[in-house]
């Protein structure tokens, strides 16, 4: 009989023979081909007075949360997390992945972190914080303390997860059409250019009567089943989530209150909404900013996350499934940026605080863009669904193109990643004038739509052959 022993295997022999777990870490060891999931959700409601979108926080109408999956498999693991936040940016967006790799035992690549973009919800950017404090205005705008708090209760709860992570033995992919939401903001002439802008809400009668536009009418879903208990649903969308705001009555807006409502109505499943390519888009054509419109918007997004729930298409999944790409990439940077005159106006103590954090928050990003820094562009393929994480607040043609470069697979995609490039045009529409594509708005360069047009061609079209 003979004995094996494992001092007479070589340093890479004893790595493959035990990659599942070296992979995954202390937490979980995994059998060949199994899938496993975390869900995580953390309360990140600020207290009153902290900085909010526009105001600081005077009444919490409804809590805020960060929340989401982690996938184990014989790879490193998946992060993906959804924040109830205007925007997460620069430093901010590279703290939180890199603290969220840490507690997964992944790393930051992995890791996609995105805002809903609700505007009564914090903005997360350390290094505008940082200059902000240096002027003396510390908690003006941003709360480095509050947001590092977030963070911190968002890797504890991931932490706790992993202590018990649930079988994936099935995926299911859902879609459904949303009713009388979203509308395109840019209303075109006949000369090409944008003569009326329909924002987040209307009562003019003719940006109500225009059409819809430009949009994508359909909220897709990806529900992670172990046997017949679904354990996560992540529900993709695109539109701006404000009906009204702005005063700081800190809340999760209609999108917030359709993911809740399918958090009770499946009780024991966690829901997780992730906002699309939603730079031109909002409710503008349907929404009169009255109180009485949130609740009936919100209704129509959660008839649309229950309809694609309950005809979704259920199929076995393994780990072999999965596939996670990643393509660093450096956006081009806005010629209109002049960083000595965004520093004069940091420092001059003559302009009001939100003027000094927005020349701050464009000072920050133009240092990382012209250095070279590069944001990372991924996609989780799973199965014959594709997932894209993309930075800014990107135009809906970037996620209709998407779907085009891969019509038989259900491309979803995730925007408001890095919050750092501002509004992401398409080339046209730098030409047509509006605010997405004015100085004030847009960080960027036209060339941007030819760069990232070929980073998300490249992500959606690298999937495997499904077997």
């Amino acid at each position: 009989m003979s004995h094996f022993s494992f001092k007479r295997l070589s340093f890479l022999q004893l790595i493959v023979l035990s990659g599942i777990c070296f992979v995954t870490g202390p937490h979980q060891c995994l059998s060949a081909g199994e899938l496993k999931i975390v869900t995580f959700n953390a309360d990140v409601t600020p207290e009153l007075g902290v900085p909010v979108a526009y105001a600081p926080a005077r009444k919490i109408v409804t809590p805020l949360y960060a929340r989401g999956i982690v996938l184990l498999s014989d790879e490193r693991p998946v992060v993906l997390c959804a924040v109830d936040a205007i925007g997460i940016g620069n430093a901010g967006y590279d703290t939180w992945r890199q603290e969220l790799a840490e507690a997964a035992n992944t790393t930051a690549d992995r890791v996609a972190v995105h805002s809903l973009h609700q505007h009564d919800a914090p903005r997360f950017d350390f290094a505008t914080g940082k200059l902000m404090e240096e002027q003396g205005l510390a908690g003006k705008n941003y709360d480095n303390a509050y947001n590092q708090e977030c963070i911190q209760k968002v890797a504890d709860a991931i932490i706790q997860g992993l202590k018990a992570p649930q079988t994936v033995t099935h995926l299911g992919i859902g879609k459904a059409k949303v009713e009388k939401v979203a509308s395109n903001r840019r209303l075109l002439g006949g000369d090409g250019k944008v003569r009326l802008m329909r924002w987040s809400k209307s009562k003019s009668p003719e940006a109500i009567k225009a059409p819809e536009g430009v949009i994508d009418p359909v909220l897709r879903s990806l529900c992670f089943w172990n046997q017949d208990h679904p354990v996560a649903v992540l529900n993709y969308y695109a539109t701006h989530p404000q009906s009204y705001y702005g005063k700081g009555d800190v809340n999760y807006e209609f999108v917030g209150m359709a993911r809740e409502a399918r958090n009770k109505a499946l009780p024991g499943t966690l829901n997780v909404y992730f906002n699309g390519a939603a730079g031109n888009i909002a409710a503008g054509k349907y929404n009169d900013g009255s109180t009485k419109m949130r609740p009936i918007l919100a209704g129509r997004v959660e008839q649309a996350m229950q309809h694609a729930f309950e005809h979704q298409n259920k199929t076995e999944v393994t780990s072999a499934d999965l596939s996670w790409k990643t393509e660093m990439t450096a956006l081009p940077v806005a010629s209109h940026l002049d960083p000595e005159k965004l520093l004069a106006t940091v420092k001059d103590e003559t302009k009001t605080p939100k003027e000094r954090a927005s020349a701050a928050f464009r000072l920050v990003w133009y240092r990382r863009a012209a250095a070279g820094h590069q944001i990372p562009i991924t996609c989780l393929h799973l199965k014959s669904a594709s997932i894209l994480h993309l930075p800014g607040e990107l135009f809906i043609e970037y996620q209709l193109k998407a779907q085009e470069f891969a019509p038989k697979r259900t491309v979803c995609m995730a925007a408001y990643g890095d919050y750092g490039p501002g509004y992401i045009c398409t080339e046209i529409a730098y030409s047509q004038g509006g605010y997405e594509s004015s100085p004030g708005a847009s960080l960027v360069a036209p060339e941007v739509e030819s760069v990232l047009m070929k980073v998300i061609q490249n992500l959606v079209t690298s999937a495997p052959e499904n077997p």
